[in-house]
């Protein structure tokens, strides 16, 4: 009867892994959009996409740790780093700019500008509270 558990358990441990596999894969997808829209955050979803790929593939784990320009948020959360005050500038303002885009030329209901504005006040609180990386600390990607 073991073996016959012990099948059924290797079984389903492939799709399992698959499955958190293809997961890990969409996170780091939408940890690049991430990158690009300062609404969305990456580190988070890098953060999931590590954990797992670490229940399901040392390979796919070692990539993401080692990535040249992926595993420096992680590694930085790790080590209790913060941001570069530019890339905090940059984020802002990029951050201001779409919302501000948005709420005055794709929409036209009052309270949903009202909205996107307190969003956009909660979102620069956020940034400007996390530690600004010391600039001699930098760690360079590569």
């Amino acid at each position: 009867m073991n073996s016959k558990l012990n099948r059924t358990k290797q079984f389903l441990k492939k799709p399992v892994k698959i499955l958190l596999i293809i997961a890990g894969t969409f996170f780091i997808g939408i940890g690049i959009i991430g990158i690009f829209v300062p609404i969305l955050p990456t580190t988070p979803f890098l953060l999931i996409s590590v954990a797992l790929y670490a229940r399901s593939s040392k390979k796919f784990y070692d990539w993401l740790i080692n990535n040249r320009f992926l595993g420096i948020y992680i590694k930085n959360y790790r080590e209790g780093k913060g941001i570069p005050l530019r890339i905090k500038i940059f984020a802002i303002t990029l951050l201001w700019i779409s919302i501000g885009c948005s709420a005055f030329f794709a929409v036209d209901i009052f309270w949903v500008r009202i909205i996107l504005g307190i969003i956009a006040v909660g979102v620069t609180i956020y940034i400007i509270s996390i530690r600004s990386k010391n600039k001699n600390k930098t760690v360079v990607p590569g």
